[in-house]
């Protein structure tokens, strides 16, 4: 670390590592594609992703099944901790969901890092609909496990 707590680097090297490492785990990520998800940003602890709630996104009750706001709050959350190149994993997460999504909605998870050490790491997700309302919130914890997403 350096003396402003940065990693060693120029941000301009932070953000083309943070762009690379999303283009890595874009490439393999088959699961966010198919829910029709978009990589908005990614920075250094940093992501946003968007999707837009499709019919067969819906449960009985008319509105977006949990699982599915979820699965955008969980893959920002990976883009995130994955955004300085290590491999890094979801060590355990919880979903508070505050309002509910509807069929044509696009809502956009925005993730933060709020704390890292080590090889572990606390985020922050916000799931917010297309009016700006907050929908849900999203905690996770990582881990960094062995190897490099992308190569120096």
């Amino acid at each position: 670390m350096s003396s402003d707590g940065k990693p060693p680097g120029s941000d301009a090297d932070r953000q083309r590592t943070a762009d690379r490492a999303a283009a890595a785990l874009w490439r393999g990520d088959a699961a966010s594609k198919m829910l029709g998800m978009t990589v908005e940003s990614c920075a250094p602890g940093r992501a946003t992703l968007s999707m837009r709630i499709r019919r067969d996104m819906v449960n009985g009750h008319g509105i977006c099944h949990g699982g599915l706001i979820f699965s955008l709050a969980d893959s920002a959350f990976a883009f995130a901790c994955n955004s300085r190149g290590d491999n890094t994993v979801a060590a355990g997460a919880s979903i508070d969901f505050l309002s509910p999504a509807r069929e044509g909605d696009v809502l956009r998870a925005i993730a933060a890092e709020r704390w890292r050490a080590g090889r572990a790491g606390i985020y922050e997700i916000e799931v917010k609909n297309q009016r700006d309302e907050i929908v849900a919130l999203f905690h996770g914890r990582s881990r960094q496990i062995a190897g490099r997403l992308i190569d120096d």
